[in-house]
């Protein structure tokens, strides 16, 4: 004997109402929490930065049109492209090394790149202080090798030895990329490519480069992103030879207390960044998007 349920249609249109506000309202009570964080340590800072500029009259025009912003405007850009070439240049060399030609040790200076990226930036400057210094090892090495006792080394304090305790302290942003697309990368091609003749250059090439350059443009440009808001490098390399935006935010903040004017500077640092990040994603959608239609 078959017994059939019926449900009346009343019923079922009142459970369904029941449990409709329930569906809605949650996935607002989960993204309410983050999204009040974000506003609260994210849009408040700038917003406050952005009112805190326009409280002095003629701010903008003061600040915009001083010399000594044109100068630490040029010298941030510059700074930070050469220190992001350099970092591109050294962090290919060493990833294609740790991936590709195989020696003893190289487990353990791959864990040091990873160890390096823990660490603060101030560290780094202190050791170049400690070794190029006019007071460091190396001076202290050619002063007994030569008799001479004034500083051979003194690029600390210029933007040469800015720029190279960049590409040291950032360098592992762009290996660590790297060496994870280097390990995606199917060893039949490169045992293909080699039994055909191909040269490693030639291999390196055609075949390596080609798969690595979505992990070569999020490296660099994560990299151009940090040395453009780059501080503590600039402030104990650099000192008072290297004015950067950065720094001379801190000057006009802290040391003269001009808030209105930092608050320019630091409008302006935000605009840069957000415009470079802006352009990179523009660039990586058209990269990731033409990429399949080369290969297809």
């Amino acid at each position: 004997m078959r017994t059939t349920l019926v449900v009346e249609p009343s019923a079922t249109a009142a459970a369904a109402e029941s449990t409709a506000p329930q569906r809605n309202w949650r996935p607002i009570a989960w993204s309410a929490p983050p999204l009040l964080v974000v506003l609260l340590f994210a849009v408040y800072p700038v917003v406050r930065v952005l009112t805190e500029s326009t409280a002095k009259s003629g701010s903008w025009s003061q600040v915009l049109g001083s010399e000594s912003f044109r100068n630490a405007l040029w010298r941030t850009v510059s700074i930070a492209v050469c220190s992001t070439a350099g970092c591109l240049v050294l962090g290919s060399f060493v990833a294609v090394v740790l991936a590709f030609v195989p020696f003893p040790g190289s487990g353990a200076v791959g864990r040091l790149i990873d160890t390096v990226l823990t660490l603060p930036s101030f560290l780094i400057t202190l050791a170049f202080t400690f070794l190029y210094g006019t007071a460091g090892a190396l001076d202290a090495l050619i002063a007994q090798l030569t008799g001479n006792h004034s500083p051979a080394l003194n690029f600390l304090s210029t933007p040469t030895g800015v720029v190279l305790a960049e590409i040291t302290y950032f360098t592992p942003f762009v290996v660590r990329p790297l060496l994870a697309a280097f390990a995606q990368l199917p060893r039949e091609q490169l045992d293909v490519a080699a039994s055909l003749g191909a040269a490693p250059w030639r291999v390196l090439r055609r075949v390596v480069l080609p798969e690595a350059w979505p992990a070569l443009a999020a490296g660099g440009s994560l990299v151009l992103l940090l040395t453009l808001n780059e501080f503590g490098i600039v402030l104990f390399t650099g000192a008072k030879g290297v004015i950067t935006l950065p720094a001379l935010i801190y000057i006009r903040g802290v040391v003269t207390f001009d808030l209105p004017g930092a608050a320019v500077l630091a409008t302006v640092q935000v605009a840069l960044s957000l415009a470079l990040y802006v352009a990179y994603r523009l660039i990586f959608a058209r990269f990731t998007v033409s990429r399949p239609t080369q290969e297809g």
